[in-house]
């Protein structure tokens, strides 16, 4: 017979739930979001893309760092390559910036991916609840892998930069299994020409690679002060904003197209249907 004074095993039910305690501990953690912009270079003034954007997050009251991490981008702190940490500069008291030129490459894995990197970046700016990774397509597929996105096609005006756009959304199409983009377009919102790029690659996207544009805003970066204010451009990010905050994309809606497959066609139809733009 045990002795009653004797200490008493504790029953598993008895045992504190660490888990709970952690979920209370992190309730109030705002989740960190990532939005990924196709870098494009027949694109003018990309950095003035990115301050457009990065002003329009801070507008709606994101804490921002720009991982600019594209073939153009300046070169990298030199101890950005040990520690990213040291080469985030603060621009704004809501956006911070990282010129990252090539150092993904640094977090490639055995399996060609770059994905950790996208966590690195994260720590190396805690206080920022956003992270807008704007690079090159081949590098964002490596980062991305199968992480549900939708990432932010960049275009203009200029027939190289809009089958630049399309190249992108292939890629990671193809690569990504990434089927649902975003398009600014950085030109004048009162062009002929604006509504009609948007259509076509649109067009492009859903006949070709069984992709949706599902939305878009055609903005003028150097020419318009106030282009950081356009309500298709706010309307854009916090459709972003809320994807991103409850783990799911939106079904498409409005400008977005309804994809009729997800098999290519053969490729010739398409170059015609941009070069004609």
């Amino acid at each position: 017979m045990l002795d009653d004074a004797a200490p008493r095993t504790r029953r598993f039910e008895d045992l504190p739930d660490q888990a709970s305690g952690l979920r209370r501990l992190f309730a109030g953690a705002r989740r960190r979001q990532l939005l990924p912009v196709v870098a494009n270079p027949f694109v003018p003034a990309g950095q003035a893309v990115l301050g457009l954007l990065s002003t329009a997050l801070a507008a709606q009251g994101r804490r921002v760092l720009v991982v600019d991490a594209a073939g153009t981008a300046p070169r990298p702190h030199e101890m950005a390559v040990i520690d990213l940490a040291a080469g985030v500069e603060t621009l704004h008291p809501q956006v911070a910036y990282l010129a990252a030129r090539g150092l993904p490459l640094a977090h490639v894995d055995a399996r060609g991916s770059a994905a950790s990197f996208v966590d690195a970046v994260g720590d190396a700016a805690p206080a920022c609840d956003l992270v807008l990774l704007h690079a090159d397509p081949t590098d964002l597929a490596r980062m991305l892998g199968r992480r549900a996105a939708r990432p932010l096609l960049l275009a203009a005006d200029d027939p190289e930069a809009i089958k630049q756009a399309y190249a992108g959304c292939k890629l990671l199409a193809q690569r990504c299994a990434l089927l649902t983009f975003d398009l600014l377009l950085a030109a004048s919102p009162l062009g002929r020409r604006a509504g009609l790029i948007v259509e076509r690659l649109a067009s492009c996207a859903d006949t070709f690679l069984g992709a949706v544009l599902y939305a878009s805003a055609t903005v003028d970066p150097l020419r318009d002060p106030q282009a950081a204010q356009d309500e298709d451009l706010a309307r854009l990010l916090q459709a972003q904003i809320d994807a991103g905050a409850d783990g799911r994309l939106p079904p498409a809606s409005g400008a977005a197209r309804a994809s009729t497959g997800p098999q290519p066609r053969a490729m010739a139809p398409r170059e015609a249907a941009l070069a004609a733009l």
